[in-house]
């Protein structure tokens, strides 16, 4: 009797903003070699962007530079309030789920697009699956963290990054039976992607002959509040006296800086420069080769980790402690002492501390998360 094709299966693939496309593209990668190697396979997969970024610097330049599949539909929701923007993706996205009924609704990370697309997958029945699932910060006046736990909350099949989180979802009641403990799909696109980094002359561009820093800031935490943000400037205008800091700029941060007292301060100090949003490959490039790294951002705390790159999280908690319990990342708050104090260890090379790679991120978590799926939901 010869061997019948797997019944079809249509999976949607949910990104929203820039972290997410870095970690679809690690599985449309495993999906598309899944595909290759069981050709009868009835695996069908399908990108939906929500539009929630639609800069191209911060996610168009994304698909093409990591040969992401251009979306099947975008929803072109825009920048609006939390709780508008929310609605708007679940007014759109059900629209689509249940014209088009997916078999399975994939969401990654921990913005509104995640929150939102699970919502509208559990209420209308269809499975939902979570990468990055049980990350915590304990502090709810994050909305990521809001996202995150209401995501995981409902969600069929939860994929984690690390063993923390796994402990974390099952103190909330999760059935350990949901939980699968793959690695890191970012960490997955980070080692396919190395190699051509040194492609990239990001640093002759910038003019750069020497050490240097790189900094990202975008969480409201961070910007929304003068007071945090210039208690930050303080720092960043003592390290830029030891060292020319990079500082690719957010939309969002931009619009803060614009016209505001911080924005006309830092203008006016000479070693940190402001470039535009840059695409991946030269992030990467800058971060790979920097003294330092300052950052509120979840995944570069990963990607420095990875690298070996000492890290300082400009924040006073993080979702990630694996990235400071084994990796090169440091907790520094948001008091300018503090900042100042880790940043002079770490560039007179006092403060470098060994680090290791955490378990499983070894670029694979994508193929086993197909492989789970291609079990419990049959392709």
């Amino acid at each position: 009797m010869k061997n019948r094709p797997s019944p079809r299966k249509k999976i949607f693939l949910i990104g929203g903003a820039r972290p997410n496309f870095v970690k679809i593209a690690a599985l449309t990668r495993a999906f598309t070699s899944f595909k290759k190697a069981h050709p009868k396979s009835g695996l069908r997969w399908q990108v939906i962007h929500t539009g929630q970024h639609y800069d191209f610097l911060m996610v168009k330049s994304f698909f093409r530079d990591l040969d992401i599949p251009s979306p099947y539909i975008d929803l072109n929701v825009g920048s609006s309030p939390h709780g508008e923007q929310t609605a708007k993706i679940i007014s759109r996205f059900e629209k689509v789920v249940l014209h088009e009924k997916p078999d399975l609704i994939l969401v990654v990370g921990d913005v509104n697009s995640t929150l939102a697309c699970s919502l509208v997958g559990v209420k209308v029945g269809i499975p939902v699956a979570h990468v990055e699932s049980g990350l915590r910060s304990f502090d709810r006046t994050m909305p990521e963290e809001i996202n995150r736990r209401v995501t995981d909350a409902v969600a069929d099949y939860l994929f984690t990054t690390c063993r923390d989180a796994d402990r974390n979802l099952i103190k909330e009641g999760i059935d350990p039976k949901s939980i699968f403990f793959v690695g890191n799909v970012m960490v997955d696109t980070l080692l396919v992607n190395l190699p051509k980094v040194h492609c990239s002359n990001i640093r002759k561009r910038l003019g750069l002959g020497g050490d240097y820093a790189v900094l990202t800031l975008h969480r409201p935490s961070n910007v929304d509040q003068e007071n945090d943000f210039m208690e930050i400037l303080k720092a960043l205008e003592h390290i830029q006296r030891c060292i020319t800091i990079i500082f690719p700029v957010h939309p969002r941060t931009a619009r803060r800086i614009k016209g505001s007292a911080v924005g006309e301060k830092m203008l006016g100090l000479q070693n940190i420069k402001l470039t535009s949003p840059l695409r991946y490959l030269d992030f990467i490039a800058l971060v790979n080769g920097a003294k330092l790294v300052l950052t509120d951002s979840g995944g570069i705390q990963e990607e420095t980790t990875m690298l070996g790159v000492p890290c300082l999280t400009l924040r006073d908690n993080t979702e990630r402690p694996v990235t400071i319990n084994q990796g090169s990342n440091f907790l520094a708050g948001r008091e300018s002492g503090n900042i100042i104090r880790l940043a002079d260890k770490i560039l007179s090379r006092k403060g470098i501390k060994k680090f290791k790679k955490p378990t499983r991120w070894d670029g694979r978590a994508a193929d086993r998360i197909v492989q789970v799926l291609s079990k419990k939901i049959g392709f």
